[in-house]
């Protein structure tokens, strides 16, 4: 492929570039400098429309006529297709969201393993033969819904469409997806890359756009059979809504309020690169961050004053810079954070990260800032601020730990750091979320793990087989032969 391998400005539409129909586009930004990086198609209804013609003309096609072990070669074949790439993704999406190259880098490999993943376990999805009365044979069957719409966000692009289109076209759907407008380059790359790779026409379509636009005509579409959405919970909640018009179901990835629970037996060394990059990666901007730091307090002061140590280390620049931090993706999602901090008590901020020097003025910067003595009710412990700001709140005993960790709306990530056995498999079985992980956070990132949360985080489950269950639809079939 050459440097021009897509049009920025165009739609995916069975699989060719198409200008969006009302030929207008939208610019997209460089958070690192404020520079324009492209122009990119604004889609509307009409363009929502063509895409999800040309998914069902691919489902009634030769996308639906594929066998699952087809499928899987399909899919292996764009995972081999991303890896040869990723030089090349990684600088797109590092230019694109302002996260720093190596992490723009890592999201890309993850990228390729969900294909390969997803690619391999097409032709393992088996159904269930079911003892039933005589001269009855009962089995179940896992089909496609059929036409799968994709709304993801920003602030992970390649992993979070790896993750939820994957998934859809492994069980034989086929997707419409419609990219954030703030960070989509990724995203238009896939699609170039699944058309090299042989994806036949119209199984994967993608048309950018503005949510209230694009993002609405696909939500409300009659054409589309499953919603899948990772983001906001207002937008979440007008997204279910418009699902539900069309008793059409979703799943929903909204976020949350992740803490890390810290014994005063934890292992503080192993522990302390977890509590901090968890919460600053991508500049916070993850729905998975663990933002609350919940520390007894027989450790609170030592534990605090490692992670103060190490927020002092930390370097704030511009994403080809490859530092620790890059920018926020936009001024307003800076000014959101900032609102955040001007609003909590500057005595309670323990350390801040360092912004490097020369920085572009017109790149959206924001120095990372650990609070500490943080009250479980206040804004720093219960809104989701979406950038690198973590509140450190004591604890007193076991009981006190899960009041306060399960004391948000959130539920979708927790960690719990102890060396007691019992108290490690006390804590996840009583910890609200959809994820607990014991002397550890994130597991890696963990393509095979199901994801997903429970309260204002969400419903559904993405990554490993639940994803497949999922964007699948099972029919159960009784014969009688007597």
């Amino acid at each position: 492929m050459s440097e021009t391998w897509f049009d920025a400005s165009k739609c995916l539409i069975n699989g060719a570039w198409v200008a969006p129909e009302g030929g207008e586009t939208l610019p997209l930004e460089n958070p690192s400098d404020g520079s324009e990086l492209a122009q990119i198609a604004r889609g509307r209804r009409a363009d929502v429309d063509k895409a999800v013609v040309a998914a069902q003309g691919a489902l009634d096609g030769a996308w639906g006529a594929m066998t699952a072990l087809e499928r899987g070669r399909v899919l292996m074949r764009m995972s081999v297709a991303v890896l040869e790439k990723v030089d090349h993704l990684a600088a797109l999406e590092a230019a694109d969201v302002g996260k720093p190259l190596k992490q723009a880098r890592a999201d890309a490999v993850a990228l390729a393993r969900y294909l390969e993943f997803y690619g391999g376990a097409c032709d393992k999805i088996h159904g269930q033969t079911i003892p039933y009365l005589d001269g009855y044979t009962v089995y179940t069957l896992r089909e496609p819904h059929g036409v799968t719409g994709h709304i993801v966000p920003w602030n992970y692009p390649m992993q979070i469409i790896g993750r939820s289109v994957g998934a859809a076209l492994a069980m034989g759907n086929a997707a419409v997806l419609k990219p954030a407008e703030e960070a989509c380059l990724t995203a238009l790359a896939f699609g170039a890359i699944a058309v090299e790779a042989g994806l036949p026409a119209g199984a994967l379509n993608i048309v950018p756009g503005l949510g209230a636009e694009a993002g609405a005509a696909l939500s409300a579409h009659t054409g589309v059979q499953h919603i899948s959405f990772t983001g906001s919970v207002s937008t979440g909640e007008l997204i279910q809504a418009a699902a539900a018009r069309n008793v059409i179901p979703v799943t929903l990835e909204l976020g949350g309020k992740s803490p890390q629970v810290v014994f005063d037996d934890a292992d503080l060394d192993a522990a302390l690169p977890f509590l901090v990059n968890a919460g600053i990666q991508n500049a916070g901007q993850t729905c998975s961050a663990s933002s609350r730091i919940l520390v007894q307090r027989g450790v609170y002061d030592k534990l605090s004053g490692m992670m103060a140590a190490r927020y002092k280390e930390l370097v704030v620049g511009q994403a080809m810079d490859d530092l620790d931090i890059g920018p926020l993706i936009s001024a307003r999602q800076k000014d959101i954070v900032e609102g955040f901090v001007n609003a909590a008590p500057a005595a309670r901020i323990l350390a801040q990260a360092r912004l490097a020097e020369g920085l572009p003025q017109g790149g959206h910067y924001f120095a990372p800032t650990l609070y500490g003595g943080i009250d479980p009710d206040d804004p720093l412990a219960q809104a989701e601020i979406f950038g690198p700001v973590q509140a450190i709140i004591p604890f007193d005993d076991e009981a006190d730990a899960l009041r306060i960790a399960n004391g948000t709306a959130y539920g979708l990530v927790a960690s719990v750091w102890t060396a007691n056995g019992a108290r490690q498999m006390r804590m996840a079985k009583k910890l609200r979320a959809g994820q607990v992980f014991i002397n550890n956070y994130g597991a890696g990132g963990g393509v095979e793990l199901p994801f997903g949360g429970v309260g204002k985080s969400g419903h559904g489950r993405e990554k490993g087989f639940e994803a497949l269950y999922g964007f699948s639809v099972l029919k159960t079939v009784a014969a009688h032969h007597g």
